[in-house]
């Protein structure tokens, strides 16, 4: 399932993001890769570290995702990691891997069932950079305007073609749903999406009364928390 999610980030908190990184120090990403991912993983990675600066990039982020109503549907979120800001520069790229199933550190270690992309600034900023994500209908190209994220299975296949102009920037994190299986997961946000639909345009229906009964009733059969 592979979710677009626009204006997670609004355009002022953009400029924020965008004024810190302008005066980051950004280190290989090689760093953070495992050991597939490291022979194919080619740009930059913000340095994690507890300065203000990272704070501040960290609470906005990861507070605007967290709250977006979408996000929460889709993901069903217990645990989440915390996010790395990379930056591609021309010839750069991600060469095709998948995210390790395992992220964090004793104790707070999770199992990465979700990846979600942010990007922090517009496609005409940069050629090339597109993400791609294998899927059962074919590949999926993403290039997503400022702010706007997109989320997709953990377990997906996908790379980051070459950035061949600009600069390219985006956060990315992982997290652990309450609801394991993707099939799962997506039959629930389906029916959320038409439960949201109907409790706005008719709340008192006793279709929408049924809706709301059952996502409930699956919600308690299947959520691990």
């Amino acid at each position: 399932m592979l979710i677009q999610i626009p204006d997670v980030i609004n355009p002022q908190q953009l400029k924020s993001i965008q004024a810190v990184l302008k005066q980051a120090n950004f280190v290989d990403g090689k760093i953070s890769a495992g050991d597939v991912a490291q022979s194919v993983k080619k740009n930059e990675e913000l340095i994690q570290d507890n300065s203000p600066q990272m704070q501040s990039l960290n609470n906005i982020l990861m507070g605007s995702l967290i709250n977006n109503e979408t996000y929460k549907a889709a993901v069903m979120m217990k645990k989440i990691g915390a996010p790395f800001l990379a930056r591609y520069r021309k010839g750069m790229g991600y060469g095709g891997h998948i995210d390790n199933p395992i992220m964090g550190q004793m104790p707070n270690m999770y199992r990465t069932d979700v990846s979600t992309t942010i990007f922090l600034n517009d496609p005409d900023e940069y050629e090339g950079g597109d993400l791609v994500i294998a899927t059962q209908y074919g590949e999926h190209r993403a290039k997503l305007k400022a702010g706007s994220a997109i989320v997709y299975p953990s377990t997906s296949w996908h790379y980051v073609d070459e950035v061949t102009e600009g600069e390219r920037l985006v956060c990315v994190t992982w997290a652990q749903s309450m609801i394991q299986d993707t099939n799962k997961r997506e039959v629930l946000y389906e029916l959320w999406q038409a439960r949201e639909k109907m409790l706005k345009e008719n709340p008192q229906a006793e279709e929408t009364k049924g809706v709301d009964v059952t996502y409930i009733k699956l919600m308690q059969m299947w959520a691990d928390t």
